[in-house]
């Protein structure tokens, strides 16, 4: 006990203020995590941040902004490690991320917010290759995002399986272009945005239904009730607005990812 509490000694006090009293400090609302995931996050061609992310961040940053009184500004903290993404949440180095898949590891140590989107790990591979069972998996070298869900359930359900390990879905997906893996395990979203952005034929997800399917939320510092009120207010009018078909609601989210996104 004496052990554990050494451990989490530090990250208590590194996240002793809030992130509602951080903001009103700073005027600033930090927004870590991939800048390579669209349509969730990614830089436009002037280096813009721009997402689905991105949208539900700027929501909460205006939820945010009304609650403290003050205009804050949305800063972006490029993090493309899950593990170093967790843990600067953890320490109150940043003050969420959008776009995140939930996971009972994960929720150990973070809080999430109201689900934004449902999702799940699919292989995605040449057609034909895979039937989308784990037993075709065994012996075969396939691509993950590093310390990623994928990785785990990978390791998980085909221990025989040949696992390489990408810092990114898009170096994952290259490698699997170039012949290096035989198929590459990610969010279904991610993955389809990643084989049409490119142009790229033949391909296939699969199976039909996902190995793991699971919500996906953003991420705040654990134990942070204030701001976590705060942004799932901010979501749940975003979402409400949608559901309503309120247009500037709909057309805000449709770019991302609806019918024709």
């Amino acid at each position: 006990m004496l052990a554990l509490l050494a451990v989490l000694a530090p990250t208590a006090q590194a996240r002793a203020e809030s992130v509602v009293e951080r903001a009103a400090r700073t005027g600033e609302l930090v927004l870590a995590g991939s800048p390579d995931m669209p349509p969730l996050l990614s830089l436009d061609a002037q280096g813009q941040l721009q997402g689905y992310g991105v949208l539900v961040a700027g929501t909460i940053q205006a939820q945010l902004s009304a609650a403290v009184g003050r205009p804050l500004k949305l800063r972006f903290q490029p993090i493309s490690d899950p593990a170093a993404l967790g843990q600067s949440l953890a320490e109150g180095k940043v003050d969420l991320a959008c776009g995140v898949p939930f996971s009972w590891e994960r929720d150990m140590m973070l809080d999430y917010t109201l689900p934004i989107a449902l999702s799940g790990l699919r292989l995605l591979s040449p057609a034909g290759r895979f039937d989308g069972s784990p037993a075709a998996l065994a012996g075969r070298r396939i691509g993950v995002v590093a310390n990623s869900l994928a990785e785990t359930e990978l390791r998980g359900m085909q221990p025989a399986a040949v696992v390489v390990g990408f810092p990114s879905l898009a170096a994952a997906f290259k490698a699997l272009q170039a012949g290096q893996v035989q198929g590459v395990i990610g969010d279904t979203l991610l993955l389809a945005n990643q084989a049409r952005a490119a142009g790229a034929q033949g391909l296939a997800l699969t199976p039909e239904l996902p190995y793991e399917r699971y919500a996906v939320a953003c991420a705040v510092p654990e134990n942070d009730s204030a701001f976590r009120n705060l942004a799932n207010l901010a979501i749940a009018q975003l979402l409400q607005g949608y559901v309503d078909g309120q247009p500037e609601a709909v057309a805000a989210v449709d770019r991302w990812v609806g019918p024709s996104s």
